[in-house]
């Protein structure tokens, strides 16, 4: 709701590059850090009551970002953007209901499809400055919440947990330090900071690089976001379908190498339209083969009562991934050259970095649930 918007907001309010950067950044920082909580509440109450919990919680703060946003006001923009995160807690809680669905062989695909309601970033970035012009600013908030409301009541009727859960109800705390003792949760969250961070921090700054680089309107910068977050979206559930059929090393290697190449290129501002959303588009399928491909590995790897919380950690790392970007790419912008070269350069160096880990340090099979050689992992009772 803010990521797509925040050309508009930059404009009426007089925002620098840094300051507009903080209002993308602020709800997807509160989002990551939430789904450490949030993993192991869904370990412990099961992903129908935290599907039903979290949308009817996200009500409230999109009607207030639209209060917020139509007084023109930034610092209410950003408290009220602070408490809108709690609706991005909510891949903590897909991730191990899925994997409650569905055996290991296809929990790859299953994950996928999960994560390809990413989809939401694609059409927001699509509908909402139209919905905007349409509508005005406080009605599109409005329809929001409609629809928020409408999912939970779908929640309530068609959702079912799988009858292979069983509520894990030690304390919350064990269960974290236990996850953060597994070898497994570290390795994964550092992958995933980079590949799910990458199309985080594209997709709700993509609007303002492209109206900056390339002079669109808001209108149209939303349209080019859509098509980038659309084409990880799709690419999602291939990397992790993929990885049910070869080694998720070999999908998330393509996935690094990939991004690295694709930013390198945006460095040279290739011409708008179809040279520069060639490009933009190639970056999103890499970076969401590479999110299908690391939750496939998450869930071979941990143990099946730690699900949860080793996913809640794993997804807090991805949106930590996406809070640094957009400010680093706001602090690095050259007004002179009308570039932001050091930030995509920053983003192709880490690509590599992680590539060169991946190859070297992780192994391309592994035991099921997270029985790897090697690893730092408790034993059964202490994973538990």
């Amino acid at each position: 709701m803010i990521g797509p918007l925040s050309t508009t907001y930059a404009g009426d309010m007089s925002l620098s590059s840094s300051e507009a950067s903080m209002l993308v950044a602020t709800p997807i920082l509160v989002g990551a850090l939430g789904r450490i909580v949030i993993g192991p509440l869904t370990d412990r109450y099961g992903g129908r009551i935290m599907f039903i919990a979290i949308t009817v919680a996200s009500i409230l703060p999109v009607i207030a970002v639209g209060f917020a946003g139509n007084a023109g006001s930034y610092p209410l923009l950003l408290v009220f953007g602070f408490f809108l995160g709690i609706a991005g807690t909510i891949f903590a809680v897909g991730i191990p209901f899925a994997n409650n669905w569905y055996d290991a062989s296809r929990r790859g695909f299953a994950t996928g499809v999960f994560g390809a309601g990413m989809v939401g970033t694609a059409l927001s970035a699509f509908f909402t400055p139209r919905f905007v012009n349409w509508f005005g600013l406080l009605a599109t908030h409005f329809i929001v919440a409609i629809a928020l409301a409408a999912t939970a009541v779908l929640c309530v009727t068609l959702m079912r947990n799988a009858p292979a859960f069983t509520p894990n109800t030690e304390p919350v705390v064990p269960k974290f330090l236990a996850a953060c003792k597994l070898r497994v949760t570290w390795e994964m969250s550092f992958l995933y900071a980079i590949v799910f961070g990458g199309f985080v921090a594209f997709s709700n700054y993509l609007p303002t690089y492209i109206k900056t680089i390339y002079g669109f309107s808001a209108v149209d910068a939303g349209t080019r976001t859509a098509a980038f977050a659309l084409a990880a979206v799709v690419a999602r559930p291939i990397g992790g379908a993929l990885s049910d059929r070869i080694p998720p090393k070999y999908v998330v290697l393509a996935s690094f190498a990939g991004t690295a190449v694709t930013a390198a290129i945006a460095t040279l501002k290739p011409a708008p339209d179809v040279w520069s959303a060639t490009d933009f588009i190639a970056m999103a399928i890499f970076l969401g083969i590479g999110t299908g491909g690391v939750f496939a590995w998450v869930a071979r790897r941990s143990p099946a009562k730690s699900v949860g919380s080793v996913t809640g950690i794993v997804a807090a790392a991805g949106g930590l991934g996406g809070y640094f970007p957009p400010l680093v790419m706001g602090a690095t912008y050259d007004s002179v050259d009308n570039d932001y070269t050091v930030g995509l350069l920053l983003l192709v160096a880490t690509a590599i970095v992680a590539l060169l880990y991946t190859l070297l340090m992780l192994k391309t099979r592994e035991p099921a649930n997270g029985a790897e050689s090697g690893a730092t992992i408790p034993s059964k009772k202490e994973s538990q």
